[in-house]
């Protein structure tokens, strides 16, 4: 999933927000599988997807806030 901005993320509905904190929360698990298995690439992809994540989890909890 490439790396998007907080602002792009406010644009989004709250339905759409969910579905992508589902890819990632996914994508996350998958990630620490593989490095568990010391077959991931690049482990700071898992830093990446956190924060992504994160950043998620925000915008979200600040569209619930204001509704």
């Amino acid at each position: 999933m490439p790396h998007v901005k907080a602002q792009a993320m406010r644009e989004q509905t709250p339905d759409e927000i969910r579905l992508l904190v589902g890819e990632l929360r996914e994508e996350l698990f998958n990630l620490r599988f593989r490095n568990s298995m010391r077959q991931l690439d690049n482990p700071l992809k898992i830093r990446e997807n956190r924060r992504e994540l994160a950043r998620l989890l925000t915008v979200l909890r600040e569209k619930e806030q204001k509704a």
